[in-house]
């Protein structure tokens, strides 16, 4: 069955993983109640627009109880079978605090490369929920001012 692309106005349909400490985890309801900002990589390489764009959130948003980020890698194929060794150097590169802002998914890649839109290996699959799971925002790129500020404005929005 192939999924529909998912669109601004619907609710993010269940995405599972674990988060770093091991515990299971599903958005949207992980986030149910908070805007939340989740940045999703389907390659090591787009690790580093995640990561830019996390970093700058958690700078502007990581002190707003209403908000919350979560940053999803989706890993697919034979990194499947490196989970334990993926997993830990995960652990050991995110500080503690983080480990529940990083929500690893282990298969699927396929079919959430289709709902995303995947177009390059390097960039960064963002998007924005709103309180009640819909997606309120989305963009797929590498990191720049221009996106940023778009994904500021609309958490700025959602929480007026």
């Amino acid at each position: 069955m192939i999924l529909a692309a998912i669109e601004i106005g619907e609710k993010l349909p269940p995405l599972k993983g674990e988060f770093l400490n091991g515990r299971d985890a599903q958005l949207p309801e992980v986030a149910a109640g908070k805007v939340a900002f989740v940045a999703m990589g389907f390659t090591y390489k787009s690790r580093f627009a995640v990561e830019d764009f996390a970093k700058r959130f958690r700078a502007d948003f990581g002190k707003e109880p209403r908000a919350t980020f979560f940053e999803v890698p989706v890993i697919g194929g034979m990194a499947v079978m490196g989970k334990w060794f993926i997993d830990s150097g995960m652990r050991r590169g995110t500080p503690k605090e983080d480990h529940e802002h990083v929500i690893t998914v282990y298969g699927g890649a396929g079919e959430w490369k289709r709902r995303m839109g995947y177009q390059a290996e390097a960039a960064a699959y963002l998007f924005v929920l709103d309180p009640q799971g819909k997606v309120a925002w989305k963009h797929t790129g590498p990191f720049t001012e221009g996106a940023y500020r778009d994904l500021a404005a609309q958490m700025k929005k959602l929480l007026l």
